[in-house]
């Protein structure tokens, strides 16, 4: 299995949780995808209690982007329809913070970049 994220990713996204309780608006930290279901989440936090729930921008494909929660537990079980896994974008660089990206996902229908 491929690792889903790094453990600086991690100690981001954590730092990022801890934030979140005071509103902030994060830039996301990583971005996940399916290279054969074109869906994407771009994760901008973990939740510190458990450290397994991601919030951020999730693209299932379907021309709906949304804010939400994932379980990164449940990512790593994902497989696409040609057996390929939820990969990490190991090029991502962010250049927006998460409502930015979601607005432009809303006028596009999809994450955009």
């Amino acid at each position: 299995m491929m690792l889903l994220i790094t453990a600086q990713e991690r100690g981001q996204l954590l730092a990022n949780g801890q934030a979140r309780t005071t509103g902030t608006d994060p830039v996301p930290v990583v971005r996940l995808f399916t290279p054969d279901a074109h869906a994407t989440w771009l994760l901008a936090s973990l939740d510190p209690a458990g450290g397994d729930i991601a919030h951020g921008l999730i693209d299932l494909g379907i021309g709906m982007p949304e804010l939400g929660t994932v379980k990164l537990s449940d990512l790593a079980s994902i497989v696409g329809p040609h057996g390929q896994p939820v990969m990490r974008d190991r090029y991502f660089q962010p250049v927006r913070r998460l409502s930015e990206y979601l607005r432009l996902a809303e006028e596009n229908g999809s994450i955009t970049d």
